[in-house]
Formats: C-alpha cells, structure tokens, sequence
C-alpha cells in the first residue's frame, strides 16, 4: 500500500471531518493527488484546520445534496479512487434533524454514486457508512456483513438505508458481471466507534472528556455503561484504503460490504473508555448523568470483522490502552506543537505496528 497511491487522484468527501482529514494527511504522505469535498469543519480547532492540510491538497467546499455540483467537480478533476466519508455523523442530532440526516446520508451517498456512473476516470468507489447501519438486536455476538440492515434513530436508519442503496446501485449499473461494460468496482465499509485526536464533534466521549478536562470539570458520562467496539481513527483507514487497493487490482472480487472493527479486547463501556482518558491525559474525575428519558441509543453493538481478516488480511493493531494513549497524547500536544506533523508522527507510529506484526498494508 504504501506505493499504491503515489500519483493517484483520489477524490474524498467530507475531508473536512475527523476521519477525512486523517485521511487525507496520509494519502498526501503517501503521494497521493488529493481532492476534498466538503462542508466547513465544524470548530477552529478541528483536526482539518489545525493541521492545515488544506493547504496541502485540492480543498473545495460543496455538499453531497447538490448531485450537479459533485458530477462539475468529477468532470474536472477526473478522480481514480473515490472515498465517500461526507455525512451527518451523530445520533443525537439526527433526532433535532431527521429530515437533513437523511438527505445527506441517503441522498448524498447516491449522489456521489452518481458522479461515479458517470464519470469514466472513477476506477474504486469506498462508500463509508456505520455498524450502526445494521438491525440491531441487541446481540452478544457482532454483526456479520450479511445481516439484516435497519436502525432504531434516524442516524442508524438512513445509514442502513444508504446500504441498501449501494448495494442496489451495484447491482443496477456497477454490476460485478458486467464490468467490462462500466470499468468500476463500488463497495461500502462499516467502522465502529472511532477514537483519535483533533475530533471535537459534540456528544462524542473522547471530545466531551478533553472539552471537560481543559475546563477542569468533571466529565459527565450519560451512558456510562454502553458497550462499545473503540478504535483509532487510523485502524479504519488502513482497512478503507487496503480495500480500495484490493478493488483496483481484483475489480470483481471486492466490490461488497466489509466490517472493520477492533479486537474483542476493545470492545468495553463509555466509562471505561472515559477512565482510561483520564488515565493517559493525567488528570480528571467521572461524573454519572445517566438520563431516565434519554433519546434512545443501542447499549451493545459489534461487529465480525473476521471477512475482513481473511480474505483483507486486515486486522486492528493496537490493543484499548494504546489506542487511548495515543489519542491523549495528541490533545495534550496540540496547543503547542505542529499539528500536520503530530499526525504524520501518529501516522508512523501506526505504519511501525503494522510492519512490526507482520501485516502487509
């Protein structure tokens, strides 16, 4: 992988966000010409501004909404690989703004698949949805990339049915059969809860607990005992960007949903993940605000990433103490230090695990 994307045009939406500005410094260090579609970050403290990747890449603002918009800027910058991330990412919100959630995770995704139909540079296409995508049942056991779709809140619900519309706009006009005729290879990739610096969004716990130790407050945990599959921001990358390397060299045989999530050994509580904050960053104390009327969020959620393990050869790398170390150290350096070159130095880190556990990435 690491030679795989020098000199590619890769074209990514929401690069403004967490992951997508992750992704974007390590496609760019990778060699990569990177174009971004996105809205404007959301705080000036964001991964995105502070990094200043921007400067670094082709950097447009434009939303997924606005099919015509996106088929203007395939047209001119003719795009190789595609990774779709743009989306209206929190559960909470998607209850104040149901009918935006779902024009922006639905018809956003289709629009993007759009520009892809239609533009013929498009080679991969890595539509990024959520585990939270599947119906969830409450299980023990994680969800296998052939299970049901649904979703109890409008967030989980329309990422499930941004599946079911990737998965009908493969068949339709991405079909595996015919890609003599169309030349492109689509598939979707669902993540668990990602952890990382420069990720300010609100009612996420790694954000609320920075915002509260900055402030010398205690953190308040409204869920504290809800089970989570945590990883690094850069755990899934690595997954999104084997997968579109594997679709390029083997069109046919990729083009399908994949699951990447954690060891089971991170996969733990809200609370858990908060103490563990506190640990690393060196100070803070917990504080329960478990709410009785609470919008409804799932209380376990997994997923099987064991197709992505054989057949990827992807698995996570770092176990929960180094992912949350990781993640503190960059909060606790960001105010006074190079945040582009924090990230490249997080990056190489990462880059060292997979070389040192005998993946091949």
């Amino acid at each position: 992988m690491v030679n795989f994307f020098k000199g590619k045009r890769v074209l990514i939406t929401g690069h403004t966000g967490f992951k997508g500005s992750w992704l974007s410094i390590w496609l760019h260090e990778l060699g990569a010409e990177v174009i971004g579609i996105s809205l404007d970050p959301v705080t000036a403290k964001d991964n995105f501004v502070l990094s200043k990747i921007g400067n670094k890449i082709i950097d447009l603002r434009g939303d997924v909404r606005n099919g015509q918009y996106l088929k203007d800027v395939f047209k001119r910058y003719q795009p190789d690989i595609v990774f779709h991330l743009a989306a209206q990412p929190l559960v909470r919100q998607s209850y104040q703004i149901p009918v935006e959630t779902y024009e922006t995770n639905v018809m956003g995704t289709i629009h993007v698949m759009e520009a892809i139909r239609v533009t013929d540079s498009v080679k991969v296409g890595v539509m990024i949805t959520t585990d939270k995508c599947y119906e969830n049942k409450e299980q023990v056991w994680g969800y296998r990339e052939d299970e049901p779709m649904g979703g109890y809140d409008p967030y989980s619900s329309s990422k499930g049915a941004a599946e079911i519309a990737i998965s009908s706009w493969r068949r339709s006009f991405f079909n595996p059969e015919q890609y003599k005729d169309h030349g492109k290879s689509i598939a979707s990739a669902r993540a668990g809860n990602v952890i990382g610096g420069g990720d300010w969004a609100k009612d996420r716990i790694i954000p609320d607990c920075v915002r509260s130790l900055e402030d010398n407050k205690p953190i308040g945990i409204r869920n504290p005992y809800a089970i989570r599959p945590w990883q690094h921001v850069l755990e899934p990358l690595s997954g999104y960007m084997l997968l579109a390397m594997k679709m390029w060299e083997s069109p046919t045989e990729y083009c399908e949903g994949w699951n990447f999530g954690p060891s089971f050994d991170s996969i733990t509580t809200v609370g858990d993940i908060a103490s563990k904050m506190i640990h690393y960053y060196g100070k803070g104390q917990l504080q329960d605000l478990s709410e009785d009327n609470a919008p409804h969020e799932s209380n376990i959620l997994m997923l099987d990433v064991s197709k992505s393990r054989f057949r990827l050869n992807w698995k996570a790398q770092m176990d929960l103490d180094q992912m949350v170390e990781l993640t503190a150290n960059w909060y606790k350096k960001y105010q006074h230090t190079n945040v582009y070159e924090l990230c490249v130095e997080q990056i190489q880190y990462y880059s060292n695990l997979i070389f040192n556990n005998g993946n091949n990435l």
